[in-house]
């Protein structure tokens, strides 16, 4: 064996453990993220089983991970591309994050810590392939193994109608990885919170739109007779989108009313995210009126570095005064070769002076393994 082509071998090697044991600071995974797919003018369904986005990638967003999003590609002797098929009926892959990070709240010591926020593993069953499947996503680490999706799912002939029965994530606004944004954590609707029910979507040429019927009670037993509706549709241009969200969770402690607009847009080399969302809780009383915000903008500076910088807003109720929330983030995020994301950044929170934790800050650094 040539110099060049052992050295070649172990990067590949040393790629592959990389992205099997490595991960991102416990904030957002390159695995599925919506700037992705404003930059590149497609549907989240286009990369992922899932017809709604995120989770385990198909062929056509395996070959993307690797050619488009690093800066460069580790070529493998005699290898074939990863597409995460390991037969025409079954296909894995994973997420490893972990990090570390500092903190400084107000009135409180500092903390600097070492994390492992997660090891997620998907799997897809392929009963009768493009058309009836199995769907598994397992956190499997740190502590026990934990569930978040569980689903049998069924695509008509054309590809335009699916239906899931299970465990799932809901369709609610912008599917952003970070779950501590305003927009997931206000809303209650994140990658914590999946339910189990029924789901059916839609996708035709320009359009994507899915309505869900479920439990309302984040995967956990059912306690009343009440149900959580989902509903969610976008409509998706090369250069932008727009679509609005709507969720009902009809519970005896009180209906929960979501209500949101989102959109993406193009310009140039920059990625622009929006998501506003009005809240109405009648499970306070008196019941509560909500509103959260967020603007994003995802610069591609260069092959593999992105600059993400973003603009939160949280108002927990309307019949209060100055008690608005406000949350400012910048992170570099570079992907030298496929699999493995480096991050680096900063939060500045910004709330009522009277309380330290609104108004802490935060510097993380961490990578995230992905394949």
């Amino acid at each position: 064996m040539s110099r060049s082509a052992g050295s070649l071998r172990i990067g590949a090697i040393v790629a592959t453990a990389l992205g099997l044991l490595l991960a991102g600071a416990a904030f957002e995974p390159a695995h599925a993220e919506p700037w992705f797919a404003v930059r590149e003018g497609l549907k989240c369904g286009s990369c992922h089983v899932n017809p709604s986005g995120g989770g385990l990638r198909n062929a056509f967003g395996n070959a993307w991970a690797q050619t488009v999003l690093p800066a460069r590609r580790i070529q493998v002797p005699d290898g074939d591309q990863w597409t995460g098929r390991l037969h025409r009926n079954v296909a894995i892959g994973g997420n490893l994050r972990t990090g570390a990070e500092f903190s400084d709240v107000p009135g409180t010591a500092s903390q600097r810590e070492f994390d492992v926020e997660e090891l997620r593993l998907y799997l897809d069953l392929a009963a009768i392939p493009e058309r009836l499947g199995l769907y598994l996503d397992q956190r499997v680490a740190p502590g026990g193994s934990t569930n978040l999706e569980a689903y049998a799912r069924y695509t008509s002939g054309d590809g335009r109608w699916h239906l899931k029965a299970g465990q799932f994530f809901l369709p609610f606004g912008l599917r952003l990885e970070d779950d501590s944004a305003f927009t997931r954590q206000v809303t209650g609707i994140n990658f914590a919170t999946p339910d189990k029910g029924v789901e059916l979507g839609f996708e035709s040429g320009e359009l994507t739109a899915q309505l869900a019927v479920t439990n309302g009670t984040a995967a956990g037993p059912e306690t009343d007779e009440g149900k959580q509706f989902s509903a969610r549709a976008a409509w998706v241009r090369p250069a932008w989108r727009i679509g609005a969200s709507y969720n009902l969770n009809d519970a005896d402690a009180g209906e929960r009313r979501l209500q949101g607009v989102f959109a993406g847009l193009r310009t140039g080399p920059i990625a622009w995210l929006a998501e506003a969302d009005y809240i109405i809780d009648e499970s306070f009383a008196p019941r509560r009126r909500l509103w959260v915000g967020l603007l994003e903008g995802n610069w591609t500076i260069a092959p593999g570095h992105n600059l993400k910088l973003t603009a939160e807003y949280f108002e927990p109720d309307t019949d209060v005064d100055e008690d608005e929330q406000n949350r400012y983030s910048a992170v570099w995020e570079f992907v030298p070769f496929q699999f493995l994301q480096i991050r680096a950044g900063a939060r500045y929170y910004d709330g009522i002076p009277q309380n330290d934790l609104q108004n802490r800050r935060f510097w993380f650094v961490g990578l995230n393994g992905f394949f």
